[in-house]
């Protein structure tokens, strides 16, 4: 069965219970933004080190190409070597 709640009469007492539950609401709002803020530093950090990471990437990348470029130039040369030498046995 439903529990039925007497409603307050007197303006006071309606006034009273009013600004408790806006006390109430004030201090669950500023529970919310003290998580808010902890989640907002949160990620933060996390951005910061996808950040980071992206950088660490990037270099990776930069160097990779530096060694294909120059993997490629030896390979380059090779062949012309290559070229060379068949000419050279004909």
């Amino acid at each position: 069965m439903a529990d039925i709640l007497t409603f307050p009469q007197k303006p006071e007492d309606r006034l009273r219970a009013a600004l408790r539950r806006l006390d109430d609401a004030l201090v669950e709002q500023k529970l919310a933004f003290t998580e808010f803020r902890t989640n907002l530093a949160a990620l933060g950090g996390a951005v910061n080190g996808l950040e980071g990471s992206l950088h660490q990437y990037r270099d990776s990348l930069a160097s990779t190409q530096q060694d294909v470029a120059r993997t490629q130039a030896a390979a380059r040369r090779l062949e012309d070597t290559a070229d060379i030498w068949l000419q050279k046995a004909r």
